[in-house]
């Protein structure tokens, strides 16, 4: 995973597009009904797709600031391995969202709707445009749309399913999942980790699946809401993928992970990039092959978020290059809403 201007250098200078090229691409944008007079522009996607860039040139064309949507880089003390803006980058715009918790924190989707919603609020006392760009679907989804109130979870079952995780892998989880909570694992992200345990964590507290505490009725906000997705050709984007995980090691990333080893039960820390180096710590596996497993286990978070958002019919997509993030603001300004 690509980090600060390594990745993002290119992005730096981006020419101008007359409107009628703009209009071959962003028909369907031009549809959107802006019944409010304040805009959220969310810019979604995979992972190492260029999110970052986008953003800032976004919020530095409306001067305006960006709420981060990613479950990690909120967290202080996990800086290199969630490839978090560059202080330079992060000095363009004011950022929500990042640095602002401890990995001891309580941090969840819902924790994540009140907060955004809420740098919402401060930044539209100063402008009619927020940026908001991230990868966790959940957390995005639960600011468009609201999230139900989940039951709060004991400390001891959660560290109880983290530890047989670390332990059985996977599986145990999926395996558990299938026998406990059929309905939920119908239709299940089966390979996703974290919504597995937040599952199992659910039905060992309540003895109830986690679906009948979702009532599937989104809210309506008051202002309007821009999805654009970024996306890029699969061997581009494994190509940054392994790049960026080199450049973090190069970076120190098995320093910062070394330093955390001692909380590395947290919900926070069960995260690629960091669980594969905490294997290697504990003598599982030689650090070549956790630096591999780091590159294998990312296409594939990449892949899931991919999953996600392309179900999701509201977000207009498009494949990431310097024509089209210069062609994107035009278009929003032509809206009005520059």
């Amino acid at each position: 995973m690509l980090d600060g201007t390594t990745e993002r250098a290119e992005y730096s200078a981006l020419s101008a597009f007359s409107a009628s090229v703009l209009m071959k691409h962003f028909t369907q944008l031009m549809t959107i009904n802006l019944s409010h007079s304040k805009t959220v522009i969310i810019v979604a996607g995979p992972t190492a797709v260029g999110k970052t860039a986008l953003s800032l040139l976004l919020a530095q064309h409306f001067k305006t600031a960006i709420i981060s949507a990613d479950s990690r880089q909120c967290f202080k003390e996990m800086s290199i391995g969630t490839a978090k803006p560059s202080q330079e980058e992060l000095a363009q715009a004011k950022h929500y969202f990042i640095n602002s918790h401890s990995v001891n924190d309580e941090v969840n989707a819902g924790v994540y709707e009140q907060y955004a919603l809420h740098a919402c609020d401060e930044i539209f006392t100063q402008n009619n445009v927020a940026i908001m760009v991230g990868g966790t679907g959940l957390y995005i989804k639960a600011f468009c749309e609201g999230i139900d109130i989940m039951p709060t979870i004991p400390s001891e079952i959660r560290t109880y399913i983290i530890n047989q995780y670390q332990v059985n892998g996977l599986e145990w989880l999926q395996q558990e999942l299938q026998t406990k909570d059929p309905i939920f694992w119908e239709t299940a992200e089966k390979q996703n980790p974290q919504r597995l345990m937040r599952a199992l964590e659910v039905f060992e507290t309540t003895g109830k699946s986690i679906t009948n505490y979702r009532s599937n009725t989104a809210v309506e906000r008051p202002f309007n809401i821009i999805k654009i997705g970024l996306e890029m050709p699969r061997e581009q984007l494994v190509q940054n993928i392994n790049l960026r995980v080199d450049a973090m090691m190069q970076a120190g990333l098995l320093d910062e992970v070394e330093s955390l080893e001692k909380v590395q039960h947290l919900n926070a820390l069960q995260t690629v990039g960091y669980k594969e180096l905490f294997a290697h710590l504990q003598g599982s596996c030689d650090l070549a092959t956790a630096i591999n497993q780091i590159k294998i286990n990312t296409r594939q978070y990449a892949k899931r978020q991919m999953t996600w958002f392309k179900k999701d019919d509201e977000i207009y997509w498009l494949t990431n290059n310097k024509t089209l993030q210069t062609e994107i603001i035009i278009l929003l300004a032509q809206m009005g809403l520059a």
